[in-house]
């Protein structure tokens, strides 16, 4: 394993954590989208159903169990225990606009027309979508809490060190994946927007600290401003 696949792995494991503690100590899952947990709850369930079939090392299983166990314990928090803090108003992208494409071109366009390898495929071109509903829950409300736009961060750079990891592993292992790579250029592009605005949101803090004088007082704004894409 390289540096940058470690790296993009703990990335990944940093945004869940970070996303599950926000929920916990906060009791809440206020600018948190339902619909993308659900999304990679579904993508991490059809990836890894090779759990079954064969076993790779204690480390790629032990990471495949806990994003299976964790995207579900998600969704339970959002829709069970703190279901009343959920915002179903904005959280409105309709999911089925990903689903159904997804599952024709994972049909159409894969290694090997087996129902594990459809099924992975599906999986690999969900996930490189399935963080639009969160973007555009974020685009509808104009702003992120700094939590919420850490684990935005971090989830977005797993997926940007990825790129290195299969640039490293095609000059240095000859591997080289195109459905891979490709959704994962998707995705990461998809985060450019959000990247940029967290990079600079200390030009943003500042409007947003800016005094507002309201009958001689100061109010201030702690979430990140954002004008991300709209779907």
């Amino acid at each position: 394993m390289n540096i940058f696949r470690l790296v993009g792995d703990m990335s990944h494991l940093l945004a869940i954590i970070i996303l599950l503690l926000k929920m916990w100590k906060t009791r809440s899952c206020a600018g948190i989208s339902g619909k993308t947990q659900i999304l990679f709850a579904l993508v991490f369930t059809t990836r890894y159903l090779d759990l079954f079939t064969s076993f790779i090392s204690l480390y790629n299983t032990t990471m495949k169990l806990f994003f299976i166990t964790s995207s579900y314990f998600t969704v339970f928090l959002m829709y069970s225990k703190f279901r009343a803090t959920y915002d179903s108003n904005h959280d409105s992208f309709r999911m089925e606009f990903l689903v159904v494409p997804v599952g024709g071109l994972a049909f159409l366009v894969n290694h090997e027309f087996l129902p594990l390898e459809i099924l992975w495929t599906f999986s690999i071109y969900l996930e490189s979508v399935a963080i639009l509903p969160q973007l555009f829950m974020v685009s509808k409300t104009g702003e992120a809490e700094t939590i919420t736009s850490h684990y935005l961060f971090a989830l977005g750079s797993y997926r940007l060190l990825y790129i290195f990891n299969w640039v490293y592993r095609y000059y240095f292992e000859g591997f080289f994946d195109l459905i891979a790579v490709v959704a994962g250029c998707v995705q990461t592009i998809l985060y450019c927007d959000f990247f940029y605005l967290y990079i600079t949101k200390g030009k943003f803090k500042e409007i947003a600290l800016m005094e507002v004088s309201v009958e001689g007082k100061e109010t201030q704004s702690t979430g990140l401003k954002v004008g991300l894409l709209h779907v």
